[in-house]
């Protein structure tokens, strides 16, 4: 067996990359993604090259990943973990360093998910301190950009808003280099996403608003999934100041852009938290009254 065979396989693993950007988590992809996980691991056992099998590993490693990743997007955050330890060791095996990069980013937003904080920064200080971070600034912006979440989920605000600034100047320094299609997601757009719920978590909605307008801007149509996620963020951004009417408008334009899928349950939880602060702020509105209409239907 030799590397087309491997590149074979890795054509049906972009397709599932693909379909995550625009629809986020959900049980098909996770199907699919352990489908494809199987079909590499069954690959091992032909006779090939140490770098064929190598690459199988971090086909294998990926394909977990997704899986992973899409259990984080539905709430199973228990499976998720499953799938990433799995997805851990395969890219360990794989000696592939931003695949291995990959599965520590992942941990580190898995563990914010389940609410331990410093698991969440452990694991972004890996990452950050990766063979991939330390070669390129791309990565060495995604590591600390996650190290930045970590600090703001544990309410450190001042080592947050410094991690994300060097994660800003990293990304700037960053060029055009050949990476893999998971890494498509990150850029300027996503760094304002991410921006934009570290400021959230200190309350600074003036400053949330402004990183998730233009996250919303910049954010290629491809990547729906992250597009509503950020306008959810601008919507809550827009409710802390007490733009009632704005705010449940620009929250129902997070239907308008996922065009009538499912919300993953990580953005459902997400509508939830706005709809919630809706309520308990202005419950007699007209606009809320509306939006709480909407939420039925």
């Amino acid at each position: 067996m030799g590397i087309s065979d491997a590149d074979r396989a890795a054509a049906a693993l972009r397709a599932l990359v693909e379909a995550d950007d625009r629809q986020g988590g959900h049980a098909a992809l996770e199907k699919d993604a352990l489908t494809g996980r199987d079909r590499v691991l069954s690959l091992q056992s032909r006779n090939a090259s140490e770098r064929v099998h190598r690459v199988l590993f971090a086909l294998a490693a990926e394909y977990a990943a997704i899986a992973a990743w899409s259990c984080v997007d539905m709430r199973q955050l228990g499976q998720a973990q499953t799938y990433l330890n799995e997805s851990t060791t395969y890219a360990g095996l794989s000696q592939d360093a931003s695949t291995l990069m990959r599965a520590w980013v992942t941990q580190s937003l898995l563990a914010t998910q389940r609410r331990a904080w410093t698991e969440a920064l452990a694991a972004a200080q890996v990452a950050h301190a990766s063979a991939a971070a330390r070669r390129d600034p791309f990565f060495a912006s995604l590591g600390r950009v996650r190290v930045a979440l970590a600090h703001s989920s544990l309410g450190d605000g001042r080592s947050a808003l410094r991690s994300f600034g060097i994660a800003q100047d990293m990304l700037a320094k960053s060029t055009d280099l050949k990476r893999p299609r998971w890494a498509a997601f990150y850029g300027s757009a996503e760094l304002d996403h991410l921006g934009a719920i570290i400021h959230n978590r200190s309350r600074h909605y003036a400053r949330v608003e402004a990183f998730a307008h233009r996250s919303v801007a910049r954010t290629p149509p491809v990547f729906r999934r992250n597009r509503a996620l950020a306008t959810a963020q601008l919507a809550v951004a827009q409710l802390g100041q007490g733009e009632i009417d704005q705010a449940t408008a620009t929250a129902a334009g997070v239907f308008t852009i996922m065009g009538g899928d499912p919300l993953p349950e990580r953005m459902r939880t997400l509508i939830g938290d706005f709809h919630r602060d809706l309520i308990t702020l202005a419950p007699s509105t007209t606009y809320a009254r509306d939006w709480a209409d909407r939420m039925r239907t």
